[in-house]
């Protein structure tokens, strides 16, 4: 434990204390007849009635007033009144109740009534300590001022929050219904895909080869196999696998592991969650995508609009459809089909842009779109039709053979995920990637290795397909109007808080 201070000697001496009293501090249950929010809705019946209650939560205020007390309780990030008189809980019992600090939990059984002023309050009768704190939490000061209330002190230092979640969680009740809505999106958006047939399977996250996305991986070793391993950088290859094994409908919500740069939008751990159709397309999929989107955002704001740091947005059906070329001849103002590839070389050195392994006109492309459009697609968009060069795993289109049959959607200037009409042919399959290996040499490192047991799988078989791939992490960004994505992480990846941790 780093440094005390004169409060935790303060507290540890009220430990000795209590323990000479007779006190366990720390026992081992307590039954709660009701959470805090329970006793504020049924409050006027249970205040009629008479009847006993329990409850347990935190003590976060506290006025002493003689021989009596009112104080606060937090139970489940809700806060209830409790009052506390020596003459109802017993002399010993009070001697031990001012030996209780802020933070401490603790329970209290007793009956429902209300102050002259109206508020629902615990007449406390038996009250004891669940769980004496060591360390002070910086509770923050409640001032009521016009009916309003002011917030003093409250632990917002924003790297110490992401450290101590723990006292993030409790003390910054709208942090925790940040949470609340991040289970309640994927609560939603897993309840969509089983409705809807698909079937919730699990796939290996160390991998002997990974896949299914440009990306670099994280790498460990296997002491008793004496084998390299990958943490998963997606779940594509082994969901396709469950699809050529007879499982038409699939889907996996779980983390992948990419070991790139931090920034708001990227944390080395993230949750996605990926789902494949036998016999569908990516036009499919693209209702699979909006449709989850709408229902998620009616979940958490009862209907499709919203705003995201003060922009206005609706994820109502159905949502703008642009491909890239038609994106960057209207957004980016660059009739990309009209350039040579000299024109297009010299609109990569205009912005600065170096293309890993080499030229390739498809990869232009894309990196020209991202840098020229993606900001402009504010309000939900596909973009679709993708050049080839850009995945090898997806078919081609049925019309234009140099671009593939992929689409992003877009919202607030964000990719939000990625889908395709799977690429289904062994033998394609098999040149593309090998394609991308040889791009692996010339030094693109986030080029897809070659998978020899994929294509097997392939072989025997794989029916048409669509697939999606979605970011729930930026998801509930955009749907609880947070900047950063360590916001909607419990515990983002962080530097060591003390060298040579």
């Amino acid at each position: 434990m780093d440094d005390y201070g004169d409060q935790v000697r303060i507290r540890l001496d009220k430990l000795t204390r209590l323990r000479e009293l007779g006190v366990d501090p720390y026992p081992y249950r307590f039954a709660p007849t009701h959470e805090a929010r329970a006793l504020l809705e049924q409050g006027d019946a249970l205040v009629e009635s008479g009847g006993e209650v329990a409850l347990a939560g935190r003590l976060v205020a506290l006025r002493r007033q003689g021989k009596a007390a009112f104080a606060h309780v937090k139970d489940n990030h809700t806060r209830i009144q409790i009052y506390v008189r020596q003459d109802a809980v017993g002399e010993d019992a009070f001697a031990v109740f001012e030996l209780f600090d802020l933070g401490d939990h603790i329970g209290a059984r007793g009956t429902m009534m209300r102050t002259r002023t109206g508020e629902l309050t615990l007449r406390v009768s038996r009250i004891e300590l669940l769980s004496k704190a060591i360390r002070p939490m910086p509770v923050p000061k409640v001032e009521v001022r016009n009916g309003e209330e002011v917030v003093h002190d409250r632990f917002q230092d924003t790297e110490q929050r992401y450290r101590q979640r723990y006292v993030d969680l409790a003390l910054n009740d709208p942090v925790a219904e940040v949470f609340v809505a991040r289970t309640r999106i994927i609560q939603t958006l897993r309840q969509y895909l089983i409705d809807a047939g698909f079937l919730e399977v699990e796939t290996p996250s160390l991998q002997v080869l990974y896949g299914g996305a440009a990306a670099t991986p994280f790498t460990s070793h296997h002491k008793a196999l004496d084998l390299p391993l990958y943490l998963r950088i997606s779940d594509e290859l082994y969901l396709k696998r469950l699809v050529v094994g007879g499982f038409n409908r699939v889907f996996e919500i779980g983390k992948d592991f990419r070991n790139e740069g931090i920034d708001r939008n990227h944390n080395p751990e993230f949750t996605m969650v990926e789902f494949y159709e036998a016999y569908a397309d990516y036009r499919d999929m693209m209702e699979h995508f909006e449709a989850i989107w709408e229902r998620c955002a009616v979940a958490v704001h009862g209907g499709t609009r919203f705003e995201y740091q003060g922009q206005a947005l609706d994820v109502k059906r159905p949502w703008r459809r642009m491909t890239m070329l038609e994106a960057l001849k209207e957004l980016g103002q660059c009739d990309f089909a009209a350039l040579g590839d000299e024109e297009v070389r010299a609109l990569l050195a205009k912005h600065e842009i170096e293309l890993e392994g080499g030229y390739s006109r498809g990869l232009a492309m894309q990196a020209l779109f991202k840098e020229r459009c993606e900001a402009q697609l504010i309000q939900p968009t596909f973009i679709t039709d993708f050049p080839k060069e850009t995945t090898p795993l997806c078919k081609a289109h049925r019309e234009s053979p140099e671009l593939v049959e992929r689409f992003e959607p877009y919202i607030a200037g964000w990719e939000i995920g990625n889908a395709y009409t799977e690429l289904n042919d062994p033998q394609v399959q098999r040149a593309l990637l090998e394609e991308q290996a040889a791009r692996r040499e010339k030094g693109d490192a986030e080029a897809h290795p070659y998978d020899a047991d994929f294509v097997r799988a392939m072989e025997y078989g794989m029916p048409p397909m669509g697939g999606v791939g979605m970011g729930i992490d930026r998801m509930v960004m955009l749907l609880t109007d947070q900047y950063s994505i360590r916001d909607v992480i419990l515990f983002p990846t962080l530097k060591p808080e003390h060298p040579g941790e």
